[in-house]
């Protein structure tokens, strides 16, 4: 290739932002052309609000053709449900909340011993698909943050029990997306699973994305435990041992309060958080959810129950 050609393909590259904007409203698009009853889980952490601005990129001028979804645990960040329930009444759409604590109380599900309810949103995420004959549900996962949703496919066919099988998985290629499944299937679809948690940073500060202030840095009362500072909440709280203090810190992923931990930081504002994510070697859910350290394999052995 010549100097002229090479200068000339230069030009037309777009900036990597662009790229991944692009094939995600692709995929948005797709899903919406090839399946009859979608919908996007929501929680108002930042990976499903990146997802949910780019669904409304997708359709704009008109609303998205989706629901969101919610599974909640009962034991999430105020701050995030305030900013979940006040984006979907801004933009008009519908919020179905699955209530984990709504299943325990009928007796459908029992409390863990040591607290945590992440594992225990299973059950009720399967039970809002199939009772809404959900065919296609978006989730913000990406391939960057565990070495299980590394394997997954960004259209992930589930079987008829929400299933995950590493070996049903279709390939992909050249952004060709099979969405073929059989009465009581559904696909699980990530838009994001090419972006990287700097990606999704860099996006938000491009499109000046308003998060829940728990991603910056602030005063917070927390205490440690196995190397990670808990925020004592509904929940419960520190044990005999462990010291509540008042550090400030920030959330890098946010989830159930009883296994997402904070980190140290100054980062208060989107600057600094992006200087603080490119100079990390660990990912958000390596480095701050608990829920993940069970097992080596905590995470593929829920995602082959259904999980997320």
């Amino acid at each position: 290739m010549s100097q002229f050609e090479q200068a000339a393909a230069q030009d037309f590259q777009l900036p990597h932002l662009d790229v991944l904007e692009s094939e995600a409203v692709h995929i948005f698009r797709e899903v919406a052309g090839e399946f009859e009853r979608p919908v996007i889980l929501f929680s108002g952490g930042k990976d499903s609000i990146v997802m949910l601005h780019l669904a409304l990129k997708a359709f704009a001028p008109a609303p998205p053709p989706f629901a969101l979804l919610h599974v909640d645990t009962g034991h999430n960040f105020p701050e995030v449900l305030e900013y979940r329930d006040r984006v979907a009444a801004q933009h008009n759409l519908r919020l179905h909340v699955a209530s984990v604590q709504e299943f325990i109380d009928r007796g459908e599900l029992k409390e863990r011993a040591d607290g945590t309810r992440n594992p225990l949103q299973t059950v009720p995420l399967l039970r809002a698909i199939e009772g809404a004959r959900y065919d296609a549900v978006f989730g913000g996962g990406r391939r960057d943050e565990e070495k299980a949703r590394a394997k997954e496919r960004i259209f992930s066919l589930r079987d008829e029990f929400g299933g995950w099988d590493p070996r049903r998985q279709r390939p992909e290629l050249w952004q060709l997306y099979n969405g073929k499944h059989a009465v009581g299937e559904h696909v699980r679809v990530f838009p994001l699973s090419n972006f990287t948690e700097l990606d999704v940073w860099q996006y938000i500060a491009r499109e000046k994305i308003v998060l829940p202030e728990i991603y910056y840095a602030h005063r917070r009362e927390v205490f440690l435990r196995s190397g990670m500072w808990l925020a004592p909440g509904e929940w419960g709280g520190a044990k005999q041992g462990e010291r509540v203090e008042t550090r400030t810190v920030r959330y890098r992923t946010v989830g159930d309060m009883s296994c997402t931990g904070a980190v140290d930081s100054d980062a208060d504002t989107i600057e600094k958080v992006i200087a603080e994510i490119a100079a990390t070697r660990l990912t958000e859910r390596g480095a701050t959810r608990a829920d993940d350290k069970m097992s080596e394999a905590a995470m593929e052995d829920r995602k082959r129950e259904g999980y997320f």
